[in-house]
């Protein structure tokens, strides 16, 4: 691990273009991992270090250290650098979010209004600096008064995605902070600036050295090193099942808390009801928006027989105009983040042809050398157990289904490994109730699209969609962050 001649804490935004490991207030690393722009796979967008199992070791042990003194200043001091750190990311919003397109091919308005809902984030957080934690709870004993107290954990790990590449660091780590706990960070491979950019609001902000600390690298080696080290009271992981399942045994097997949000097949059901043209803009703005990139992201679409024609022929108009391009450009959609998930969309379109699906619109055969742009997908004609239907594919890509009625479409939503989101439209108050009611999701929208959530409320799924404990979001999220203790006081 060797210091280098880059400061990124001087740096202004737009200086930035090799992303750095964050280790108790110094950046450090070299620079040997390039990242391409998606869009332009001949741009060079990012570089970025490799990190080891001894940069792990140097960051927790940072964090370990100044923890205690962190936990100790003031909530509303706390609180007071989160909201600092946040109108940075605001001054510096255009910036960033043009490094954000660059290194994960969203469009340019997608990614300011990513960076403005981290800026949103830490400002929240930040606010609860200044609010009651804990409860007076009478007691059954004379003279006695109990009180609850919510402590740190201490230093956690956190292991963030690329599709939210700055707005997932910062809710994960802003309940970290707020709550008095030191953080060390495993962003994803593909997007290190985002991840930097947030790490260099905080310390510009005053955030004392060691108490925010990142390390780039694959995660196999970061992840893995983090998971296993016994100073890592808690783990915060979004990203595949697969992936998420394996850090959970790890962290299991030491009893530290985990918490994991991972993969979604979210559905939405259409009835007879429904506006056919408003239902396929709920749809085409879930499936298509962001890419599809999205654990959110509406994949599969359950209609009733009356509507199935009127909202098929909407759908296919809303889809034509996602055309893919440059997200820096006029693009209604950007570009995909990487080869290998271009190829997975053209593998998951092709197979699904080639067993006997209909494509009303898109294509999968188009070449790459103009970037990643892979078209807005509809699939029809397809069963219900198709690969298509009931696996993740992450990208612009949506199945259309007919069911009979109400009932069945309900039973077809839930038949899923997955339950993180689902929606339904609908006229019906008494059906959207019942739905909310029966649905297996965490996140259930009634006439909205099912990507996208309000900051200050709850997030996460059941099945394999999340550890199903604590979620992320709103007060909600402090939950994982804290413990609990009890104080009985007498007179």
């Amino acid at each position: 691990m060797t210091s280098t001649d880059t400061d990124t804490s001087t740096a202004t935004a737009r200086d930035l273009l090799t992303a750095r490991h964050l280790i108790n207030g110094e950046w450090l690393g070299g620079a040997d991992t390039e990242r391409m722009n998606p869009a332009r796979p001949g741009e060079l967008a990012a570089l970025s270090p490799s990190g080891t199992a001894a940069d792990v070791d140097a960051a927790i042990t940072a964090a370990a250290a100044a923890q205690p003194a962190w936990a100790a200043l003031p909530a509303p001091s706390r609180g007071a650098i989160l909201m600092a750190a946040g109108n940075l990311l605001l001054e510096r919003q255009t910036a960033i979010a043009e490094d954000l397109v660059r290194e994960e091919g969203k469009t340019l308005a997608e990614a300011k209004g990513e960076v403005k809902r981290a800026c949103d984030v830490l400002r929240f957080f930040g606010s609860l600096g200044w609010a009651a934690t804990g409860e007076v709870l009478p007691s059954g004993l004379p003279d006695t008064t109990i009180t609850t107290r919510r402590e740190a954990l201490g230093v956690v790990g956190l292991i963030t995605p690329w599709n939210f590449p700055i707005a997932i660091p910062a809710w994960k780590s802003a309940p970290a902070l707020i709550s008095g706990n030191a953080v060390v960070i495993k962003p994803a491979e593909l997007t290190p600036l985002s991840a930097t950019h947030l790490a260099r609001a905080l310390q510009d902000a005053g955030l004392p050295a060691g108490v925010f600390n990142v390390v780039h690298g694959k995660g196999r080696v970061v992840g893995d090193a983090l998971a296993r080290d016994p100073r890592i009271a808690g783990l915060s992981f979004t990203g595949s099942t697969n992936v998420g399942l394996g850090l959970q045994e790890i962290l299991n097997a030491r009893r530290a808390r985990v918490q994991l949000e991972m993969g979604g097949k979210n559905g939405v059901l259409v009835l007879d009801d429904a506006d056919p043209r408003k239902a396929a803009q709920v749809v085409a703005a879930g499936a298509f928006g962001l890419t599809g990139q999205a654990c959110t992201a509406t994949s599969r679409v359950y209609v009733t027989p009356g509507i199935r024609e009127e909202f098929l022929a909407a759908l296919t108009e809303e889809a034509a105009q996602y055309t893919a391009g440059d997200g820096l450009e006029a693009a209604k959609m950007g570009a995909v983040v990487s080869s290998q998930q271009f190829e997975q969309n053209q593998a998951a379109v092709r197979t699904a042809v080639e067993r006997g699906a209909t494509l009303l619109q898109g294509e999968y055969d188009g070449g790459t050398d103009a970037g990643f742009l892979f078209p807005a997908a509809i699939l029809t004609d397809l069963p219900f157990d198709d690969a298509a239907v009931t696996e993740e594919i992450f990208g612009p890509v949506v199945a259309v289904l007919e069911v009979p009625d109400y009932e069945a479409g309900l039973a077809a939503i839930n038949d899923s490994r997955y339950g993180l989101t689902a929606g339904i439209c609908t006229d019906s108050l008494a059906l959207s109730t019942d739905f909310a009611a029966r649905a297996q999701a965490g996140v259930i929208k009634v006439n909205r699209p099912t990507a996208g959530l309000d900051l200050n409320v709850p997030f996460g799924g059941v099945k394999d969609s999340s550890t199903n404990t604590f979620r992320e979001q709103g007060k909600s999220a402090l939950d994982f962050f804290t413990w609990g203790k009890t104080v009985y006081t007498g007179v």
